[in-house]
C-alpha cells in the first residue's frame, strides 16, 4: 500500500513539474519563441531523475508521458500550449516524438529490463545534448555544413557532444555504474552523429532510444 501512494505521489509531482516547466516557457516566449521551446525541452528530460526516485513499474512510470503524447499531439494540432510549438508554418511532431521516447523507454527500462538509468542516459543525452545543441547552434551558428539534406552547424554539434558527454558522465557516476567515461565518450560521440543526420524532428526519437540501446547492449 505505501508503494502505491508513493507512485501517486510521483504522478501528482510529476505533473506540478512539467507544467511548472510550460509555464516557465511561457514566461520566456518573451525572448523569443525558440528560447521557450528549449526551455521546454531541457527542463522536461529531468522528469527522468523525478521517475527513478518514485516508481517502482512499468505501468506508474508510463501513466506521466502516456498522457503527454495525446497532450502534445493536441497542442501541436491546435497549439494549445504555444510556448513549446514552432508555429510559422515549420510545425513537426518533434514534442509528440519527445513524449514517444519518454512513453517507451518507461515501458522497457523500468519493466523488462529493469534499469531505469538506460532510459535515463538516452533522455538527458536528448533533452541537455541535444537541446543546448539547438541554442548554440542558432545563437552562434559558426562553421555551417549540410549533412543528409540538413542544416547544421558545427558549433551546435561540438555543444551536443559536450553536453552528451558531460551529462552521461554525471548519471553514470551519481548511479554508480561501473563504467563511466568509455560509455560516456561512444554516446555522446554515436548522439552527436544522430542528432546531425536524422531530419523532421525526428531526432527526438533517434537519438534517445539508440542511446539508450547502445548503452545497454554495449557497456550493461
Amino acid at each position: 500500500m505505501e508503494n502505491i501512494w508513493n507512485n501517486i505521489l510521483g504522478i501528482v509531482v510529476s505533473f506540478i513539474y512539467v507544467f511548472g516547466v510550460i509555464f516557465l516557457a511561457k514566461f520566456l516566449e518573451r525572448f523569443g519563441k525558440e528560447a521557450s521551446r528549449k526551455a521546454v525541452h531541457i527542463l522536461v528530460c529531468n522528469w527522468w531523475l523525478l521517475a527513478m526516485v518514485f516508481f517502482d513499474s512499468p505501468f506508474w512510470a508510463a501513466v506521466v508521458p502516456a498522457c503527454f503524447v495525446i497532450l502534445n499531439y493536441l497542442s501541436y494540432r491546435f497549439q494549445i500550449f504555444s510556448s513549446m510549438e514552432r508555429g510559422g508554418g515549420k510545425g513537426d511532431l518533434g514534442t509528440v516524438y519527445y513524449a514517444i521516447s519518454l512513453l517507451l523507454l518507461a515501458l522497457i527500462t523500468f519493466g523488462p529490463l529493469n534499469n531505469p538509468v538506460v532510459g535515463g542516459v538516452g533522455i538527458l543525452i536528448m533533452g541537455y545534448g541535444d537541446g543546448l545543441a539547438a541554442v548554440v547552434g542558432t545563437r552562434w551558428p559558426k562553421w555551417p555544413y549540410q549533412i543528409l539534406g540538413s542544416e547544421k552547424t558545427l558549433s551546435g554539434s561540438l555543444t551536443m557532444l559536450g553536453a552528451s558527454f558531460l551529462v552521461t558522465t554525471l548519471l553514470l557516476a551519481a548511479t554508480g555504474q561501473p563504467q563511466v567515461l568509455i560509455p560516456a565518450i561512444t554516446l555522446a560521440l554515436l548522439a552527436t552523429v544522430l542528432e546531425a543526420a536524422t531530419p523532421l524532428g525526428l531526432d527526438n526519437l533517434t537519438v534517445p532510444l539508440v542511446s539508450a540501446g547502445a548503452y545497454y547492449f554495449l557497456f550493461v
